[in-house]
């Protein structure tokens, strides 16, 4: 099933980066708000921060919410 949300972020993977999709297009691994934040930014979203990535009701948070990386539990 598709998702509903243009922007989904996978469960973290064992070194703690979770895989970035927009649409049906890969825009790679981010390791923290800040790095969401700038692929956000290249796929055309300028004014995307930390703060919009963690609110965004355009992502899609899978395996845990904006604050669960690699190192946090589940």
């Amino acid at each position: 099933m598709a998702s509903v949300k243009p922007v989904v972020v996978y469960p973290p993977a064992a070194d703690g980066g979770r895989r970035v999709r927009v649409d049906d297009q890969f825009l790679g691994i981010a390791y923290g708000l800040l790095d969401v934040a700038e692929f956000l930014r290249r796929a055309g979203i300028e004014d995307a921060d930390e703060a919009y990535a963690a609110a965004s009701g355009l992502i899609e948070w899978r395996g845990g919410g904006s604050g669960t990386w690699g190192t946090d539990p589940v």
